[in-house]
């Protein structure tokens, strides 16, 4: 009986190949994507789960509780020992500090090899190789970085500094300051792990790295300050956290014991944890489930409604079938049968689809994912009978029902079927969800718009940022006189960083000797008598800092006046001290309010100050007409001037453009579903209007013998469409506000959600639809009424 029902199926689809083509394509692009979605949300899933006890395994990380809460990653210096030594909740604990964009120098002989490493190095202590699965392939696991001046790297990293020779015992030097030994080879690190930094070092070396003791600096935080630790069985993250509030009592006094928190991370919390610098926010993987349900619902509604279209022209079919003794169940399974075929089919063309998409999905993400042939297979199993009986159900039973005797005399209607209004519902059920998308598109294009091309406040365009890997006075003064001379210089200005940046220090604030410090930090910026004019920062009361070597001038910004209810005139003169009251100078300038952080943050307080000690940027203003050729000039005169070093530059609108980076992948893959919605819609759309076309053949030759133009033979097709689209607006409007109000609500600063937005997503869907319907119902129209007639 089986293989009666697939050679039937199989000569019912030869015979109608256009709706076998179309189902095909639509179930192949939906299944397709869901593979995709399932793959994405499962490997972002699985990140850091292959550790050891891993449900054991928390990050420390800081609360701050006064002007609202503010969160970090990182923890002070001292925490990870404190915790080890004063309670005995842990089987081990460990500090590791993390560094980013460092260079790395191999000398052999005369030979210099120079490397920047984008992840950076890890200061780590030996203990954090217990609590985390990283095997080691060579070395001694109980001595390696016990000793300072030790290393161990991964595999990867050994082949690229040294090619097939053995790396232990091969020295390297970290930004020409520290020699380390090389002890030990690291197994290559997983793709799904958050643990990026390749190369790990002696936690012995910290303070001959930095040049600053920070053991007992219990005040300040760096958020590439971490401490892991792995909680006894008994033990629970309660306990953990009752401890840190032991260790807030024990080291701080007065307001800060109100103010600072320490509490435990989860280790499969770190990947989605926006606040505390995780990479993947779990909403947006619940955004991406949703969309893959919703595709793959609109290609089985796309089935369904090609289906349920044909099935007036399998009515004799069925009819002898159940006058030859047929049982509906036997013509329910038979139908079934079909639209597995089909299913199959298209299974098997969305895995190609599938393996096609995935390197561009990877460059996209900048990750490694690979299927999980296991996982796939049971996915592909599950789905494809998800989409077989989804699919197949409502066809098999309505062709089931038909009665045997109007089947044969042709005299079946589509109220037999279900008539329009099930397939009427089934074409809202497609449009909503494609407005859906394309509404969600269009606001995401519309808020990055904004976000890029908003007036930030300062001057971003044509402005190069160069590495200052070293605070020699000559040197910098050198380099900035022999920049100036560049053809297309306008300014020059050392800094820390760019006004908006995504590394920022933030600090206490105490304003004129008050009784104690403001209930908020201050976003502090090092920089030269040229920041100002150089980012095109705007005074609006007092002036700038003269040039000095040290602090001992303060611009602050308008947020830091409102915060103190004050007026800018009022605060010129007064007294500032930040880092704890170790600077203190008076305040001298106001500067117009600007974005220091992306709009995914508000604007904090700011002080600009100048300090030698702290610039790590070289600033250049240039005119674009002269871009090479300056940049070649910089590149020379940057060389010249550190020689050890590794040059590199970048432009501060690239920069910007960064704090967006997950933002502009939500987009891509949005508009890539909205796309492939559409595309299964307009299949469907088609083959309906197809459909529609065959029925209405005699009606149409009967309209234009009675003098209709082609005009109005569209408006035939056009009118019945016309309504679907509009309910299907009405349903997907206040879902996509709903939806896209949420997204919008991570950024402080952010467009309306404005009417034009609807037109515009309205106006598209019919664009679309009207030129999907347009062209068959042109064919109709223009069809010969004699030939249509006597076709009857």
């Amino acid at each position: 009986m089986i293989k009666n029902y697939i050679k039937i199926a199989w000569r019912n689809l030869k015979r109608n190949k256009a709706y076998a083509a179309i189902s095909v394509i639509g179930l192949a692009l939906g299944i397709a994507c869901g593979i995709l979605i399932f793959t994405l949300i499962t490997y972002h899933l699985s990140f850091d789960t292959f550790h050891n006890n891993s449900d054991r395994i928390f990050r420390l990380y800081t609360e701050w509780h006064d002007d609202g809460i503010g969160k970090s990653n990182g923890v002070p210096q001292p925490l990870g020992k404190t915790f080890r030594n004063d309670f005995t909740l842990a089987e081990k604990t460990a500090r590791v500090i993390n560094f980013h964009d460092n260079l790395i120098t191999i000398t052999k002989g005369n030979e210099v090899k120079k490397f920047r490493e984008e992840n950076g190095v890890a200061f780590t202590e030996p203990q954090y190789f217990d609590i985390l699965n990283f095997p080691l392939l060579k070395g001694d696991k109980k001595t390696v970085l016990v000793q300072p001046g030790e290393a161990i790297i991964t595999e990867k990293i050994a082949h690229k500094y040294f090619g097939g020779e053995n790396a232990i015992g091969k020295v390297f030097r970290l930004d020409n300051k520290v020699n380390f030994t090389i002890t030990g080879i690291l197994k290559d690190l997983p793709a799904n792990t958050d643990r990026k930094q390749e190369i790990y070092v002696s936690y012995g070396n910290m303070d001959e790295y930095t040049d600053k003791r920070r053991e007992d600096n219990w005040g300040g935080v760096y958020s590439g300050s971490e401490a892991f630790t792995r909680l006894k069985p008994t033990v629970t993250m309660a306990q953990g956290n009752k401890a840190m509030a032991e260790i807030v009592k024990k080291h701080y006094t007065g307001r800060d014991l109100k103010v600072w928190f320490f509490k435990l991370q989860p280790l499969n919390d770190m990947h989605f944890n926006a606040e505390l610098d995780g990479y993947a926010d779990k909403k947006y993987l619940w955004a991406l489930f949703f969309i893959g349900i919703f595709l793959i619902i609109t290609a089985c509604v796309n089935f369904v409604n090609l289906a349920t279209a044909q099935a007036l022209n399998r009515s004799k079919e069925v009819g002898i079938r159940k006058v030859l003794g047929s049982l509906p169940y036997q013509l329910f399974w038979q139908f079934i049968a079909e639209t597995a075929l089909i299913t199959i089919v298209a299974v098997i063309v969305a895995i190609g689809l599938s393996y096609i998409a995935l390197p561009a999905i990877n460059h996209l993400f900048q990750s490694e994912m690979v299927f999980n042939k296991g996982q796939l297979f049971v996915f592909i199993i599950f789905i494809s009978i998800v989409v077989i009986f989804l699919s197949g159900s409502y066809p098999g039973l309505v062709l089931a029902r038909f009665q045997p005797i109007l089947a044969l005399k042709s005299k079946l209607s589509q109220k037999h079927i279900g008539g329009f209004s099930l397939r009427r519902i089934l074409v809202v059920t497609q449009f909503s969800i494609s407005q859906i998308l394309i509404i969600g598109t269009i606001i995401i294009v519309s808020q990055l718009h904004y976000s890029q091309t908003a007036d930030l406040g300062f001057n971003k365009d044509a402005i190069v940022l160069l590495p200052v890997p070293q605070n020699d006075k000559v040197k910098l003064n050198t380099m900035r006189n022999r920049i100036n001379e560049v053809q297309g210089v306008e300014k020059v200005s050392y800094c820390y960083r760019p006004p908006a940046s995504q590394s920022n220090n933030t600090t206490g604030v105490n304003f004129n000797h008050r009784a104690e410090e403001e209930h908020w930090g201050i976003n502090t910026k090092t920089a030269d008598e040229n920041y100002i004019a150089t980012f095109g920062l705007k005074l609006v009361a007092g002036r700038n800092f003269f040039p000095a070597d040290s602090t001992r001038e303060f611009v602050v910004n308008e947020t830091f006046v409102k915060k103190l209810n004050l007026k800018p005139q009022d605060v010129i003169g007064k007294m500032l001290s930040i880092n704890g009251k170790s600077t203190t100078a008076p305040i001298v300038g106001v500067v117009k309010d600007f974005y220091n952080y992306s709009f995914h943050g508000e604007i904090s307080p700011v002080c600009i100050m100048p300090n030698y000690g702290g610039y790590s940027t070289c600033a250049v203003k240039i005119n674009m007409r002269n871009a090479k050729a300056s940049l070649a000039a910089f590149e020379k005169i940057w060389n010249e001037t550190f020689p050890e070093e590794l040059y590199s530059y970048q432009f501060l609108d690239d920069s910007i453009n960064k704090f967006y980076e997950m933002d502009n992948i939500l987009l891509t893959l949005i508009e890539a579903f909205a796309g492939i919605a559409i595309v299964i819609g307009c299949l469907g759309l088609y083959g309906l209007v197809s459909f529609m076309a065959v029925r209405k053949t005699k009606e149409i030759g009967v309209r234009k013998v009675l003098g209709a133009n082609i005009q109005h033979v569209l408006w035939l097709f056009g009118k019945e469409f016309t309504k679907l689209l509009l309910i299907a607006f009405v349903i997907a409007a206040p879902l996509a506000w709903w939806a896209m109000n949420n997204y919008l609500q991570d950024f402080k600063y952010r467009i309306t959600i404005g009417p034009g937005i609807f037109l515009v997503s309205i106006l598209l869907t019919f664009i679309i639809a009207s030129i999907t319907v347009g062209y068959r119902s042109i064919i109709a129209a223009l069809a010969n009424p004699v030939k249509s007639l006597r076709s009857e």
